[in-house]
């Protein structure tokens, strides 16, 4: 199993207990890049998509209706 599927695994059973570094690296890993970066906030577009999405760092942890926005992404256009 790869860091991918490992990340979205652990992003599936909980979105309240995920870290937002593991949220900002499963984006990158889906096809996502780091637009813009302004203190908590990370703005990230998608290479191939017309995507984007907007993450806060909350004291180390990502907030759940951000990781559910990602994975709801990823099935959508099989990231």
């Amino acid at each position: 199993m790869g860091k991918k599927e490992k990340l979205l695994s652990k992003a599936k059973k909980s979105a309240t207990n995920y870290k937002f570094n593991d949220l900002v690296k499963l984006a990158e890993l889906c096809g996502f890049e780091v637009s813009r970066k302004k203190g908590s906030h990370v703005m990230m577009k998608h290479k191939a998509h017309n995507l984007f999405m907007n993450f806060q760092d909350e004291n180390g942890d990502a907030k759940p209706y951000q990781v559910k926005q990602l994975l709801k992404d990823i099935d959508e256009y099989n990231l």
